[in-house]
């Protein structure tokens, strides 16, 4: 039985159905702290905490729409009613639907845009008056290495990893209490492709993620290595990428 220790955090993470969220849970609570998952499909996050808690991990969940505000301040202030207060927010919920902008595909642009770039902040908003409060918490923002780059089948969905590092580097700068840290992982074996975009591009990435992608485990054991800094410590960004990426 994995009991809480005196450096266990209440770790709270947004797209834990799959890919980076479900192997960072599962690292995450193996190392001893509590994890609350959320994600869409509820089905898959009920089968993942009830594998935590059988194997003797602290672990519960709550389906969760990044998209909402509302959904995503009652993912909060439920882990908080039941755990007392939040230490880490992995905010990790994407999409990658790939396309060339000349296919006006806008409502894959809208839903990068509310999943990748709203959801993130709607995290931030919902767990930063608490953090600010107590004056400690961890913020982790997931972006990607296409944060420093534009990809042209991906134009909009690197404009939301942009976005998601200037944020990342603005609150750390505005605050002296709280950690925060961007997470920018390569080619990484996920879901990611499998919805949305062009059925060509996708099926190109998907081809290339199982010649050089790496394992969402690279990525989790990334995250805590961050989260078990001492706390006076702010590892400010992380780029996880395999040794084949270009």
């Amino acid at each position: 039985m994995s009991n809480p220790t005196p450096d266990s955090k209440v770790v709270l993470i947004t797209g834990a159905s799959s890919g980076i969220g479900e192997a960072t849970a599962r690292h995450l609570a193996a190392a001893g702290h509590t994890v609350v998952l959320g994600a869409r499909r509820a089905d898959r996050l009920k089968q993942l905490a009830m594998e935590l808690t059988e194997a003797g991990y602290q672990a519960d969940h709550a389906e969760l729409d990044v998209t909402e505000l509302d959904s995503v301040k009652a993912f909060v202030d439920g882990a908080i009613a039941r755990h007392g207060h939040v230490d880490v927010l992995v905010n990790n919920a994407g999409v990658m639907p790939l396309s060339y902008m000349a296919d006006l595909r806008i409502d894959d642009w809208n839903q990068t845009i509310d999943v990748n770039l709203r959801g993130v902040l709607h995290g931030i908003a919902a767990v930063l008056p608490s953090m600010n409060e107590r004056r400690s918490g961890h913020i982790i923002n997931v972006a990607s290495t296409a944060a420093y780059r534009s990809d042209p089948t991906g134009v909009v969905y690197c404009a939301t990893k942009f976005a998601v590092r200037a944020i990342s580097d603005g609150l750390r700068k505005e605050t002296t209490d709280l950690r925060v840290t961007l997470v920018s992982p390569g080619l990484t074996r996920t879901e990611l492709t499998q919805s949305g975009g062009d059925d060509q591009l996708q099926g190109a990435v998907r081809t290339a993620l199982q010649d050089v992608g790496i394992d969402a485990k690279a990525i989790a054991e990334a995250i805590g290595y961050t989260i078990g800094q001492p706390n006076d410590v702010n590892v400010s960004e992380v780029i996880v990428q395999g040794t084949a990426s270009v």
